[in-house]
């Protein structure tokens, strides 16, 4: 059913006025459905089933959520005057409240990846051919998908049966292989920018959390520290802003996962006067009460490159000023490609879940934070992601995959089953507002029934998956030290 159109006109970037085009709204829509194989990948029993039937179409699909984008546009009593009608901004968050609203989780994810990465072409700091689209990188998939064709582990059931058959010690080993081959592909290309009087002097790790940065981090400077090099390592946590400068939500919860969680402005001018020699005074911030306690004076010798490992490590105004050739950006994303089932309905899981799982241990273990508070926290995550993280990772020098087939086996058996962390469907009776935080644990609960799981004798047997593995960042054992599990 159609509904009433108020908005005569919207105001463009340059501030001009211009007539609304509605249909633009529903293309917006449509495409970013299209760009993950249809809205059909939204489709989620209990939550939406009742819109797809009566919008079976992917095209009737997409009229409803325009519509419904319009519905939230009208709401707005400022909007039905001429003269100060919505900006393309207010819309497109509309469009995004509409979608999520209803459960189309992954579709708004694909809008908002394309709206940021979008917003930064503008900026000019990506050039066209580093923009990422909707942010699932199509031929770095088709790779991981092949490998693990290969290897027999491209299907849950494929996975299933080779961990029964005890084949998993050949597929650890394989895909280990193919992450340290790719750290040393990335080392290489420092060393031969370096060879050819490159002006070198700044490396970022950076990655959505949870994707294993700090395993890499220390595993890719080990093989540039065997060829001689020499780093100063800033702790980026220490520019955070004190507590009282993040405001709660009504679950007394704060958003640290977006860049603004950091005093940036400061931390760039502190990039810029290492870069130039200059000692600074670098702040020391205390979790425990949540400020900082002092300074600590930091200086980059000539013979050192600084290191950097941070979840916004490509956030253009944390760089703002710095040469792009003094820079060395390596990416890592943690992505595993998994057919659901025998593959027969060519559904992929979702491998972004695989780091909400990671990080449900991570804090549970580490941080004194319920597997509940995670997923109540990750609609703050995804935010950050989408936003900062995701569309940029065009700009990497060098991107690798710190996802692997044996995963979802290793963690199984710290989630499901006596004692495991994931929470009971009860426990988010007190929190129905948060849609997000249901989709994903039913989606999650889903995958990890799904797999046949490890032993945790296994898991912890190092002799079984090696103690400098990403995963043992997140299952415990790592003979790699990792500062936030200290």
């Amino acid at each position: 059913m159609a509904v009433q159109n108020l908005i005569v006109k919207i105001q463009k970037r340059n501030r001009a006025l211009v007539k609304f085009d509605a249909e633009r709204l529903w293309k917006a829509i449509f495409r970013a459905a299209e760009s993950i194989g249809g809205f059909q990948r939204d489709h989620l029993p209990g939550i939406n089933e009742q819109i797809f039937h009566a919008h079976p179409s992917d095209e009737s699909m997409a009229t409803f959520l325009a519509d419904a984008a319009i519905v939230c546009l009208n709401s707005n009593p400022h909007h039905l005057i001429s003269n100060f009608p919505p900006t393309i901004e207010t819309i497109q968050d509309k469009v995004l409240h509409a979608l999520r609203s209803y459960g189309f989780q992954l579709t708004a994810d694909a809008y908002e990846c394309y709206r940021w990465g979008r917003h930064w072409l503008r900026e000019g700091a990506l050039t066209p051919a580093q923009f990422v689209g909707n942010g699932f990188p199509q031929e770095r998939m088709r790779q991981t998908l092949e490998q693990n064709r290969r290897l027999g582990v491209d299907t849950v059931a494929g996975l299933n049966e080779t961990v029964r058959g005890g084949r998993m010690p050949a597929v650890i080993n394989a895909s280990l292989a193919a992450y340290e081959a790719s750290l040393d592909e990335a080392a290489l290309k420092v060393l031969a920018r370096l060879n050819q009087a490159d002006p070198l002097r700044m490396i970022w790790i950076s990655g959505p959390s949870s994707s294993g940065k700090t395993t890499t981090t220390v595993k890719f400077t080990q093989r540039l520290e065997r060829h001689g090099l020499k780093f100063l390592t800033l702790n980026l946590d220490d520019y955070f802003w004190s507590l009282v400068e993040h405001p709660t939500d009504w679950i007394n919860d704060r958003n640290f996962e977006t860049p603004e969680a950091l005093d940036f402005q400061l931390l760039n001018q502190h990039l810029r006067e290492l870069l130039e020699g200059k000692a600074i005074e670098k702040p020391v911030y205390s979790f425990k009460e949540g400020r900082r306690l002092g300074s600590k004076t930091v200086k980059l010798e000539r013979d050192q490159i600084l290191l950097l490992d941070c979840l916004h490590g490509f956030y253009p105004p944390i760089t703002e000023g710095i040469s792009p050739a003094a820079q060395f950006r390596l990416f890592i994303e943690a992505q595993n490609m998994l057919y659901t089932g025998d593959g027969s309905t060519r559904q992929l899981t979702h491998f972004t879940d695989v780091r909400i799982i990671r990080r449900m241990l991570r804090d549970a273990h580490h941080r004194n934070h319920s597997a509940l508070g995670t997923l109540l926290h990750w609609h703050y995550v995804r935010a950050g992601e989408l936003f900062s993280i995701l569309p940029l990772m065009g700009l990497a020098d060098h991107v690798i995959n710190g996802g692997f087939p044996f995963d979802l086996p290793t963690l199984k058996p710290f989630f499901i089953g006596k004692n495991g962390l994931l929470p009971p469907p009860d426990a988010l009776v007190n929190y129905t507002g948060f849609l997000d935080a249901r989709i994903r644990f039913e989606r999650v609960k889903a995958l990890l029934e799904s797999i046949e799981g490890f032993s945790l004798a296994q898991a912890a047997d190092v002799n079984f998956i090696p103690g400098d593995a990403v995963i043992r960042e997140f299952i415990g054992g790592s003979t790699i030290q990792i500062p936030h599990n200290e």
